[in-house]
């Protein structure tokens, strides 16, 4: 079902003129519009406020993917290609410094569009099943409690580690005009010899700086720590951004993000990077663990272009992670083979779901722990966190921490939160968004992380449990058993 609506009748009608076509009141009110004021005020709501970083952000992948998929939904005089909206927008850029949604509409050379009411109730009950997934999940864990045995908490978190400093170097690489800027952070004593090191990559738009918490405590438990920068894609390539010099980075940085972990491994096994220890365990932050997962030489399977094909067309963006996984049907990714000398991966707010596919032929035989929230609205942890660790990892020492309150932001500590009482996320989006209290959440991170690396040594698992409390989180240890039960009744 498609419903035609003039452009002239609809700007006549939120201006308050008596509209030509009687049932155009009916057809706005079943819209949404139950006055002619609301429609006159998100008519005139800036669409782009910001010229320069809508340019960039239209240009990127991400940025023309959502543009074809939403002209498949609303049509200009039955074209859904999508290239009149561009043009028109692009050329209204070129006049104002703000584009309001009726300066688009008046613009456009169309007398009418076609609203596909269809496609729009499709894509709403999308969002609302995978949102009740979300919802659900915490009350089939408290369900499932009787399968896990629970263990006594400590309910306390440890305090902030002060002590251990890194050496900060810069590591000329042949892909890159630049020098990777590396911290190295190495324990200031040995009680414990170590049989592992730890390499810790930023997300997308992250830096090095956003983990020294975490560097800082790893090496204050004896494992030395390098926490890098990937160039092009860190806070400077969001900067960029916002000020419309580059475009929205994407997937297209992955393989440069592959090539700066090789060469580091490489300069470490050539001695150019002092730390004794031979095996490795690959850590990283969003896109970050997806780099990890993509190094450690597990394949993606040969139906990710059909999946993509299905989200796409339906805008599931209830998992906006599904945008960055399924460009990489357009990005060449060279062959490697399972990596030599890998102990686990570490995978905070982890992602790649579209990926893979649970298959026994294509899993990787190292334990992974992987952590997200249950107010990650990024990488949504039933997919993400738990649908992952079912798809690649055949290891029973793997596990899923998840944590109650928790955003896809919470890990990431910015300057000058140590300072605010309650602690501050990265972009200041508040509690009902970003989740709970990140310091909390990143003490608790740095307790179990060390726990299930300290295990992995020993070739021991940590144990699976559900309904766990420390210092006022609630949150959840879940092994390959509970998750396929969780999974089996959602």
């Amino acid at each position: 079902m498609s419903i035609p609506i003039s452009i002239k009748e609809l700007i006549d009608w939120s201006n308050g003129q008596e509209e030509t076509n009687s049932e155009l009141a009916d057809w706005l009110n079943l819209l949404g519009f139950k006055e002619r004021e609301g429609l006159a005020k998100f008519l005139s709501t800036p669409l782009v406020r910001d010229k320069s970083m809508a340019r960039q952000i239209l240009r990127s992948w991400s940025g023309r993917k959502l543009l074809d998929e939403i002209s498949d939904l609303i049509l200009m005089d039955e074209d859904s290609s999508g290239e009149r909206v561009l043009d028109t927008l692009e050329n209204l850029l070129n006049e104002k410094d703000e584009v309001t949604t009726f300066d688009l509409l008046s613009s456009l050379s169309v007398k009418a569009i076609h609203i596909d009411l269809d496609g729009w109730i499709e894509v709403a009950n999308n969002w609302r099943s995978e949102l009740n997934k979300q919802q659900k999940l915490i009350s089939d864990l408290v369900s499932i409690n009787e399968l896990s045995v629970k263990r006594e908490e400590n309910n306390v978190l440890p305090f902030e580690i002060k002590e251990t400093e890194y050496e900060l170097i810069q590591l000329i690489v042949s892909h890159r005009n630049e020098p990777l800027n590396l911290e190295v952070w190495n324990p200031s004593f040995r009680e414990k010899t170590r049989k592992n090191w730890v390499l810790l990559m930023p997300g997308l738009g992250g830096d090095r700086n956003h983990f020294n918490w975490l560097a800082r405590s790893l090496s204050h438990n004896g494992w030395p720590v390098i926490v890098m920068d990937h160039p092009g894609s860190d806070s400077l390539a969001l900067e960029a951004l916002v000020k419309g010099r580059l475009p929205l980075p994407g997937a297209e940085v992955i393989p440069e993000r592959l090539n700066d972990l090789e060469s580091i491994l490489k300069a470490k096994n050539s001695g150019k990077i002092d730390i004794s220890q031979e095996n490795v365990v690959l850590m990283g932050h969003s896109l970050g663990a997806l780099t990890a997962l993509l190094a450690s030489g597990v394949k993606i399977d040969d139906q990710l272009e059909n999946r993509c094909q299905k989200v796409l067309d339906n805008l599931s963006l209830t998992n906006l992670s599904s945008l960055l996984q399924c460009q990489l049907i357009d990005i060449t990714l060279s062959d490697r083979k399972n990596m030599k000398n890998l102990s686990a991966v570490v995978g905070m707010n982890s992602f790649g779901s579209f990926l893979w596919q649970e298959n026994l032929d294509n899993q990787i035989n190292v334990p992974l722990f992987l952590t997200g929230g249950t107010f990650d609205l990024v990488t949504p942890s039933i997919s993400e966190q738990l649908g992952l660790l079912l798809a690649v990892s055949s290891s029973p020492l793997s596990r899923v921490l998840l944590i109650e309150g928790a955003s896809h932001f919470s890990p990431i500590r910015v300057e000058g939160q140590m300072n605010q009482s309650e602690g501050k996320d990265l972009f200041n989006l508040g509690e009902s968004i970003v989740g709970y209290h990140p310091l909390s959440v990143q003490s608790l991170l740095a307790f179990e992380i060390t726990s299930f690396l300290d295990k992995l040594e020993e070739k021991i698992s940590i144990p699976s449990n559900t309904n766990l409390t420390k210092g006022g989180l609630k949150f959840h240890v879940l092994d390959r058993n509970i998750i396929e039960k969780l999974l089996l009744i959602q």
